[in-house]
């Protein structure tokens, strides 16, 4: 029988916005792997597993998830990932990844899901679906994302400040990941685009060191890696009007 290699989306932080559906695979999985960078400290999403699971259970291995200047060193990283996972999925029915947000949407689990691929033919990959930023960020803040036929774009600024730029002067809501070491670029461009005023941001959202504050606070300061922006789309025709 084919070994399973399950993603499993656990939400921003908060132990509470795991699904029903995420609960009964941690605990139905043999083993349910967390990514750990090389320093070792606990991330969030082994914090939010060891709400459901037994600290037996859970397995640590180190992912580059920050290395974005030295390919080499990513690249081997990566691959001795993929080697522990594939040697937990030769010795177990069923593996489970657990990863902040959601495991389709920039996540670690679409790269191992890509190695195991390779290095054991034959796996079953599945995915279970999580609770994103951009919706805890709209739920805690009272940001709407879209309202009739707007259009919303997610943006990781790590891609660059002139993505963002393109994607603010047009239509619709836009969300943008992972703007923490860039938020003076950012809040340039929302001054820039006029789009400042009602935008917001939020950082360790549903932990006890939640952040929630207006864009127009930004002053240059760095800020969480995994920072949060959400710039609602300008809304002039009144209820339903981009019906």
């Amino acid at each position: 029988m084919s070994s399973r290699l399950v993603g499993v989306g656990v939400g921003p932080g908060d132990p509470e916005l795991v699904t029903v559906k995420g609960v009964n695979a941690l605990r139905e999985a043999e083993v349910v792997v967390v990514p750990v960078m090389d320093t070792g400290e606990r991330g969030r999403a082994e914090a939010t597993v060891l709400h459901y699971v037994p600290e037996e259970k859970v397995v640590r291995v180190v992912f580059a998830l920050n290395e974005r200047s030295d390919r080499a060193r990513r690249e081997a990283a990566w691959d001795a990932a993929g080697e522990r996972v594939a040697e937990l999925l030769r010795g177990h029915r069923a593996v489970a990844f657990a990863t902040i947000g959601d495991p389709n949407v920039y996540s670690t689990f679409t790269y191992l899901a890509q190695t195991i691929a390779e290095l054991v033919p034959g796996t079953v990959v599945e995915t279970v679906p999580g609770i994103t930023a951009m919706q805890d960020l709209a739920a805690r803040s009272g940001a709407v994302l879209t309202e009739g036929t707007e259009p919303l774009t997610l943006v990781p600024v790590t891609a660059g400040a002139t993505v963002l730029k393109e994607a603010l002067a047009g239509p619709g809501t836009v969300v943008a990941y992972k703007f923490g070491r860039q938020a003076h670029e950012v809040a340039e461009a929302l001054r820039e685009t006029g789009r400042i005023g009602d935008a917001v941001w939020g950082s360790a959202l549903g932990l006890t060191e939640e952040s929630i504050r207006p864009a127009a606070e930004l002053d240059g300061t760095p800020l969480p890696y995994l920072s949060t922006l959400i710039s609602p789309a300008r809304r002039d025709g009144g209820r339903g009007g981009k019906l």
